[in-house]
């Protein structure tokens, strides 16, 4: 064999196998089909900024070894994650905390806040939840569920909430505090030097190929290397025998605006069903 790993696809896992696999020695090939190494973290930088390409990631973790390695590579700022929801031209704060339910409901105390949802649940005479709509409900209350959650939910996964199960909606988090930083990990934020330096750097070194597709020669590289690590499309992976994964829809159209501030927050959800969108990242 002609390498020790082939790792296929470039994006943040498959860098870092690679990256340490060559500290210990190991002879790595790195393959992309795209024309570009990072995987859905790259940028491109237009008019000064470092645009993400494929959606905006957020650096985030609570594993301080973690943030000491990436910070090794490239400086990460203080960015918060703090979306807000518009519905029919009313703003919300997300996640769903004190401030969402005070906008709403006018309570003032975590107290007030729970024994209105649990109200809302008890009138949907939800005990056991047995899909999205249910668990939403029972979360954060119906008020929340149909002006927050149902349109945009439906727009995101294609699908009625009352056909997709329970569990999506348990990542979503729920405060009762007066806190709008989505994530509750200690370390967040968003690469400096944009995320092409992390992964430039994270392959010093290393062997790589774009516009390299697995699947056009799959024999081929499965004959190169002792060990594959594959970090593309798992059911592309199989050869579809066990059918297509359903939700892989989202598409993303850029634009860039004369205009100095334009929503005055990084993310905005639209969550009526009617817009056809479901959110505007100010990049």
């Amino acid at each position: 064999m002609k390498y020790d790993y082939l790792i296929v696809g470039s994006g943040l896992y498959g860098s870092t196998f690679a990256h340490k696999a060559a500290q210990e020695g190991r002879k790595c090939l790195v393959i992309d089909k795209r024309p570009h190494l990072g995987g859905n973290l790259y940028c491109e930088n237009i008019e000064g900024i470092n645009v993400h390409q494929y959606g905006a990631h957020i650096f985030h973790t609570s594993n301080k070894e973690v943030w000491n390695f990436v910070n090794s590579f490239v400086e990460f700022n203080r960015y918060t994650n703090s979306p807000l929801a518009n519905y029919k031209g009313k703003l919300y704060n997300l996640p769903f905390n004190m401030n969402t339910f005070y906008a709403l409901w006018g309570v003032k105390t975590p107290e007030e806040a729970k024994a209105k949802i649990e109200e809302q649940r008890k009138a949907a005479g939800i005990t056991s939840p047995k899909n999205l709509e249910e668990q939403a409900i029972s979360m954060v209350g119906k008020d929340i569920y149909e002006i927050l959650i149902k349109g945009y939910t439906e727009k995101q996964w294609g699908r009625n909430c009352k056909e997709l199960p329970a569990f999506i909606i348990k990542r979503l988090p729920v405060r009762f505090t007066f806190d709008n930083n989505y994530y509750d990990d200690t370390f967040q934020g968003i690469s400096v030097g944009g995320y092409n330096q992390l992964i430039n750097d994270l392959l010093k070194g290393i062997e790589t190929q774009c516009n390299t597709d697995f699947f056009t020669n799959r024999k081929y590289f499965e004959g190169l290397a002792d060990t594959i690590i594959f970090t593309g499309k798992i059911d592309e992976y199989y050869n579809y025998r066990f059918g297509k994964l359903e939700y892989r829809s989202l598409r993303f159209e850029h634009e860039t605006v004369n205009i100095e501030n334009f929503q005055g927050n990084a993310v905005v959800n639209y969550t009526e069903r009617e817009i056809p969108f479901t959110r505007i990242i100010l990049l």
